[in-house]
């Protein structure tokens, strides 16, 4: 089983049988995939699931504002109309209330060991920027490579500014730019320069260098790592 959907507690035969071993089939997704340090997509689905059961055992009623702007409307009302039918229905709830308990601790288990994995990781990287630090960083490059380090992945990064909770956060946009050969001869300042030259609407742009010490799946783990890295270091100077 690949993946769970947003409605999974909803959908369907509502069977505390049935829906621990539709949660367990996705768990052991989820554990092979970080076995293998996959940790995307899997580590922000648990974090939605796991908030979302939390917020229904708390509240009885899903409530717009805990979920991710990302949702889309028809999203939003799918989920809300299914949590507003089993409210309805005493039986139903029990029900729901027991796959709950269940699903909880096991969604917070996989939360753990990803969280983990992801600290790992992390911590085997380094930010860095390259060449001068442009007063306006919230638009920029990132490049981003890992061992051996022969070639530099180069892409076009936007921050943007949303609300949830109330609270403003911090998100980002990249832009595919290009694979750049990394040798004595080529820099990652004179990679820059090239870049200024080539782009000219950044004609200052900031510029950001991720290292990785180890080599991690590119795709699934190092770019939403990097990707992070670069918010919360654009966060301090912002």
């Amino acid at each position: 089983m690949e993946n769970l959907k947003d409605n999974w507690l909803t959908e369907g035969l509502i069977d505390f049988e049935y829906k621990k071993y539709q949660l367990l089939a996705y768990l052991k997704s989820v554990k092979d995939s970080f076995s293998r340090v996959e940790l995307y997509p899997f580590l922000s689905d648990l974090v939605f699931h796991y908030r979302n059961l939390n917020t229904l055992r708390e509240n009885k009623l899903m409530i717009t504002d805990s979920f991710p702007k990302e949702l889309s409307p028809e999203r939003l009302k799918n989920l809300e109309l299914g949590y507003r039918k089993i409210i309805e229905d005493d039986l139903i709830m029990q029900e729901i209330e027991s796959i709950m308990e269940y699903a909880l601790p096991q969604f917070k288990a996989s939360l753990e060991e990803g969280s983990f994995i992801y600290e790992y990781v992390e911590s085997k990287c380094e930010i860095s920027p390259v060449g001068l630090t442009a007063l306006y960083a919230n638009e920029g490059y990132l490049f981003v490579t890992q061992p051996p380090e022969t070639e530099t992945n180069i892409y076009r990064y936007q921050i943007t500014f949303f609300e949830q909770s109330n609270e403003p956060m911090r998100g980002i946009q990249t832009t595919f730019v290009q694979t750049t050969e990394k040798n004595l001869a080529s820099t990652y300042e004179s990679i820059k320069l090239t870049l200024i030259r080539r782009y000219n609407e950044l004609p200052n742009p900031a510029a950001y260098l991720v290292i990785s010490k180890l080599k991690f799946p590119y795709t699934q783990t190092l770019m939403p790592v990097a990707k992070r890295l670069l918010v919360k270091e654009i966060s301090k100077v912002a």
